[in-house]
């Protein structure tokens, strides 16, 4: 009697371990991956100039184009409404600024346009002055960079880096020319800067100059 009460708890605790493997395995087969687009800089996509892109209207072949490429002042050429900015946009921005351009213009009463890229342009930011590396970087088009990025990128402030002075040369969408100036990178590399703080938070933008003066002795 005893012999078969001993066989009879053996058979039940084996099935609860083998139920208990069972269900941890179909566990792991249904648990989510991790997507690259969980990553906190993951931006979308902006036009930039040198990109191609294509235009397609639906129910207008004579007005859908590809292979256009935004010129160096931001715009493109676009059948009837001729140029159009749109660099600094989103796909979903360019979309609806062109729709609204043949609405207004009374060529067509709904227009729907689909955009799409065809060729992405290399998005360049020129670090120059006192860095470890000065040189061309590419910024992934799908993440943003901060001045903290770029710097560490080109191994940091030289020993006579006055990082408490960074300057960026930017060419803004209309193609004036905006210099930020007094960025202080030195105290966010060191940590004492505020996360908030100007030089922390500051974004680069495809074509932007990094210049990194010399400190005084």
């Amino acid at each position: 009697m005893k012999m078969s009460l001993l066989l009879s708890s053996f058979r039940f605790f084996a099935v609860v371990l083998l139920a208990g493997a069972l269900g941890s395995a179909g566990f792991a087969q249904v648990a989510p991956a991790t997507s690259k687009l969980d990553d906190k800089n993951a931006i979308p996509y902006r036009i930039t100039r040198g990109d191609v892109l294509s235009v397609a209207v639906f129910g207008e072949p004579d007005l859908t184009i590809g292979g256009k490429k935004v010129e160096a002042r931001g715009v493109i050429n676009l059948p009837l409404i001729n140029e159009i900015r749109l660099v600094g946009m989103t796909v979903g921005e360019a979309k609806a600024t062109i729709e609204k351009a043949y609405y207004e213009g009374r060529f067509l009463r709904n227009p729907e346009v689909t955009v799409s890229i065809e060729q992405y342009a290399q998005r360049i930011v020129i670090v120059n002055g006192k860095v470890g590396a000065p040189g061309r970087y590419e910024l992934p088009p799908d993440q943003q960079w901060t001045l903290k990025d770029i710097i560490s990128k080109a191994n940091g402030l030289s020993d006579t880096a006055k990082g408490s002075d960074v300057r960026v040369q930017r060419t803004m969408p209309d193609g004036s020319i905006k210099i930020f100036e007094g960025l202080d990178v030195d105290s966010v590399l060191r940590g004492k800067a505020k996360a908030k703080s100007e030089a922390a938070t500051f974004i680069l933008q495809p074509d932007d100059i990094v210049y990194v003066p010399e400190r005084i002795i």
